[in-house]
């Protein structure tokens, strides 16, 4: 059972980077995916959007207070605790190829994405208080998630787990911030 799941993973990620593959060199969507890549780095996107928030009409700032306090509770989940557990290898860059902007690598596990469950954790999060733009919270954590296919830094099924990761940490962190308030 296990093999027949690790198959079809590596199916799965080799039909994703196919995919990318039609894209990647096409000057605009290597700006556009790196640019994603490197502001969902920190969830500085995330923190700022936030932050930006509370500066319109309505705005609170203890949802910006929430947002950066669940965000860094994700990062160390994500990024501390299941990244270690892991020690998945990143995608193989073809060293005859280099990379069109500069990008920082990181030294961590590929499996799962942090910047996939970071902005999708976050776009459930800000979406609750703005269901209008809530489908642009959501379009945007799917450029940062895809981001890191195209810009080889994760597999596909990396980020098809942080992003549901992602979900399910947004709505455990609503209901316990609930809790604490």
């Amino acid at each position: 059972m296990r093999q027949r799941i690790q198959d079809a993973a590596g199916r799965f990620d080799a039909a994703i980077e196919r995919a990318f593959d039609l894209i990647r060199g096409n000057p605009t969507a290597d700006r556009v995916f790196y640019a994603a890549s490197e502001a969902g780095d920190f969830s500085l996107l995330w923190h700022t959007i936030g932050t930006g928030r509370v500066l319109l009409p309505g705005g609170r700032d203890t949802d910006a207070v929430r947002l950066s306090a669940l965000l860094g509770v994700e990062s160390i989940l994500v990024n501390g605790l299941l990244k270690s557990l892991t020690a998945r290898a990143r995608p193989v860059e073809d060293d005859k190829q280099e990379r069109p902007h500069h990008l920082r690598i990181p030294l961590t596990s590929s499996f799962p994405s942090g910047h996939a469950s970071s902005a999708f954790m976050a776009a459930s999060l800000l979406a609750e208080r703005d269901r209008m733009l809530a489908p642009l919270y959501y379009g945007v954590a799917a450029v940062v998630a895809a981001s890191r296919i195209h810009v080889r830094i994760h597999h596909g099924t990396d980020v098809v787990a942080g992003a549901a990761l992602g979900l399910a940490l947004g709505a455990a962190g609503r209901r316990i911030w609930r809790l604490v308030r």
